[in-house]
């Protein structure tokens, strides 16, 4: 019988906004943009932008806008 995960243990989580912030800013790099060209362009917060790229915090709405504008599907970003 497979073990069930330690609901405490949120460290896989952790880790899954890390890589996901870690593509994110290569995305946005790769592309010669600026945090703020990110913000400005999707309508979100500046400290949104900060936040994902530090694997802080994220919501599907605010990857779902920095995908479009960074011209990439969210799956690209999650993945």
């Amino acid at each position: 019988m497979r073990a069930l995960p330690d609901p405490d243990d949120d460290a896989w989580l952790s880790e899954l906004y890390r890589a996901i912030g870690e593509r994110v800013r290569a995305e946005r790099i790769r592309q010669g943009l600026t945090q703020d060209d990110v913000w400005q362009a999707a309508d979100i917060d500046r400290r949104t932008v900060q936040n994902v790229e530090s694997g802080r915090s994220m919501t599907v709405a605010s990857l779902a806008r920095i995908a479009r504008v960074l011209g990439v599907p969210l799956a690209a970003l999650v993945q």
